[in-house]
């Protein structure tokens, strides 16, 4: 636990929609980030990343289970507390247009965590700080009087970034910070923001849906499916061995810059349409376009274990108690469940 600086414990948020309808956007889901590190999370959209991240923030309230950052309960907070908290932890948001106030300026909006916290003495510090935060993320101390309009994509999800570090934060949720930059510009971000994690010893939660590109940022890697967790890893374990057929199917939909090795693979096409977290499938949630389903799926939802060291999943083709698993016996390919 020393080593943790966030575990999500059994985490569940659920929306009431219309007269009597219940939303599992996050339905029992576990993890824990280790300081320093960064923890990938990926799937669907649609599967609860998001929620995921603004209810670890409390920007959501938990319908059950626990979150504790820096050995304290979350959502138990005092008011007091929470405004504390909220200095260690910063969100990095999606959508670079809709999260700037177009009627700031550039160092009205870096500033104004600052003067909430009632940090450095005088206006004049704050604004040195800001051009330092400038400076920092690639911009400079001349785009301080601009408005977030005169900017690109890329330029202001740099200013959000100076924005989520202008409390000094611990950690850092940045919520798939790269989804609407152009791709010539996502490499620019991540590669900025790794950089920062090693010169501040940041910890990042990185909320994506790109396997691909969460690779290349995240030690560990959580792997999600319609408000479940589906399977967890290492990084480059996560894709030399992948065990879910959702993360199966995931990987091979990247395509490998060697034509001779892309012919030869083999893309695993996903059936059917994402089911409504309003009335998920029972048992396996996944079991509905799996191409491995069985009976047992459609009965009893997988038990989240550890199939290899290190190596976390949540189906029943892996669970140790059943004949069928491939540890104990042979992997069942085919006569899918639908």
């Amino acid at each position: 636990m020393q080593d943790y600086i966030l575990d999500v414990r059994n985490l569940k948020k659920y929306f009431q929609v219309g007269k009597g309808s219940i939303l599992k956007a996050v339905d029992d889901i576990s993890f824990h980030v280790k300081r320093g590190e960064t923890y990938g999370l990926v799937g669907e959209s649609g599967c609860g990343k998001s929620t995921i991240g603004r209810t670890i923030l409390g920007l959501y309230d938990k319908t059950d289970g626990e979150v504790i950052f820096d050995l304290e309960n979350v959502h138990e907070l005092s008011e007091k507390d929470r405004f504390s908290f909220y200095r260690k932890m910063q969100m990095i948001f999606q959508d670079p247009y809709a999260s700037l106030n177009p009627r700031s300026t550039i160092k009205e909006i870096i500033s104004e965590p600052m003067e909430v916290h009632g940090l450095y003495s005088n206006k004049k510090e704050r604004l040195k700080r800001v051009h330092e935060l400038l400076e920092e993320v690639g911009l400079n101390k001349d785009h301080a009087n601009r408005y977030p309009h005169e900017f690109s994509g890329g330029q202001r999800q740099r200013i959000g970034i100076a924005r989520a570090l202008a409390l000094d934060p611990e950690f850092i949720i940045a919520d798939e910070p790269i989804s609407a930059l152009d791709v010539s510009v996502q490499a620019q971000v991540v590669n900025l923001m790794k950089r920062l994690q090693q010169e501040k010893g940041l910890t990042f939660l990185f909320i994506a849906h790109d396997l691909s590109m969460v690779k290349q940022f995240s030690d560990r890697i959580g792997v999600m499916y319609l408000g479940n967790m589906v399977e967890e890893t290492q990084s480059e374990h996560l894709y030399d061995n992948p065990l879910h057929p959702y993360t199966k199917a995931l990987l091979s939909a990247i395509p490998i810059p060697d034509p001779d090795i892309e012919d030869q693979r083999e893309r695993i096409i996903l059936e059917g349409e994402l089911p409504s977290p309003i009335h998920p499938p029972s048992g396996c949630v996944f079991r509905t376009r799996c191409p491995m389903a069985m009976e047992v799926c459609a009965k009893d939802r997988p038990v989240w274990q550890e199939a290899e060291e290190g190596h976390y999943v949540a189906c029943h083709l892996y669970d140790k108690s059943k004949e069928n698993s491939p540890h104990t016996g042979p992997q069942l390919k085919e006569g899918a469940i639908r």
